[in-house]
């Protein structure tokens, strides 16, 4: 896809309004998108979780599940008609918060977009990207006309505890044998940095992900020539435990993220921004992994060490 058009689609989703409970905006922008892909049908469970399947040629059984959550940190009325803050975000920011409201829920006040020097600014980047890499890879799909079959998970109200993907995972929708990829946004940390290409993580906050998938995402990215960083983001939790909780195989990727949550580090409520390289580089690399060729990347990493070993056989004595 042209950058002209992967910026379009995230546009169109960030103009969006949302909140946890509150998707109904972003999920009607993400099915009319999805509309310009014949190959992909949309299913809808009791919770109001969006999955896209897209299925071309003979697989009958999906091998990736890309994962992205609907919402972002914002005001919702509660049953008393009070406004409360759903979402993690420290009790110093939200004092005088200038906030915009949608009926029953209410965003911070700042642009809903904006690019700014190859950087996307917007008052909800985060997870908003990852519903729009989705959107982008099947899109990818099509016009490589390519036989595969995967999955596009769109969750509800993760910012208050991955309670969709809860949903989601405890109701057995998805395949055991598939592997769940979450998508996301998050602060970099331990050495990433925003504008060096998708951050694999390792883990996170709860848990350390599936160690030959995140191998073979690596693999691929090399193979691809996709710059990849590959860090332990500690400083939060994606979807990724999750689902890993409830039995599924999980990998993570995430686009660093400055201003997370929309908090600056001055203590001032700024848009959040991402890196525009970063989010088009996302995108290669869910095609990559999606179309490439099964591999054994345990398997290849252990030949690879044994061979390595076996140059130093001349000097073993016994002791």
């Amino acid at each position: 896809m042209q950058r002209r058009e992967l910026l379009r689609v995230v546009r169109a989703l960030q103009n969006q309004p949302t909140a946890p409970f509150h998707e109904e905006a972003m999920r009607d922008a993400i099915m009319e998108e999805l509309k310009k892909c014949p190959h992909v049908r949309i299913e809808h469970d009791n919770y109001g979780n969006m999955i896209a399947r897209y299925r071309r040629g003979t697989r009958r059984r999906p091998r990736w599940a890309f994962a992205a959550h609907m919402d972002h940190p914002g005001w919702v009325r509660n049953k008393k008609g009070e406004w409360q803050f759903l979402g993690s975000v420290a009790e110093r920011f939200l004092i005088g918060a200038r906030r915009r409201e949608f009926g029953n829920f209410a965003m911070w006040d700042l642009p809903a977009f904006e690019l700014k020097d190859g950087q996307i600014h917007s008052r909800a980047c985060d997870d908003l990207l990852g519903c729009a890499e989705i959107i982008c890879l099947f899109r990818e799909l099509e016009a490589a006309k390519a036989d595969v079959h995967c999955l596009g998970l769109f969750t509800r109200a993760e910012e208050v505890g991955f309670w969709g993907a809860i949903q989601l995972a405890r109701s057995g929708e998805l395949p055991k044998d598939i592997t769940v990829f979450s998508l996301e946004t998050s602060a970099p940390r331990g050495g990433a940095e925003i504008g060096r290409g998708p951050i694999v993580r390792v883990g996170d906050r709860l848990s350390i992900f599936d160690s030959g998938e995140t191998a073979r995402v690596m693999n691929v990215a090399a193979a691809n020539g996709i710059p990849v960083q590959r860090c332990l983001l500690d400083g939060g939790a994606c979807e990724a435990s999750a689902y890993q909780l409830y039995g599924y195989r999980s990998v993570a990727a995430s686009i660093g993220l400055g201003n997370y949550h929309n908090c600056a580090p001055d203590g001032s409520i700024q848009c959040e921004y991402v890196s525009v390289d970063d989010y088009a580089n996302m995108v290669r690399l869910c095609l990559a992994v999606t179309t490439a060729e099964e591999s054994d990347p345990v398997g290849m990493l252990r030949a690879t060490l044994e061979k390595r070993a076996a140059t130093y056989q001349d000097f073993f004595r016994p002791i």
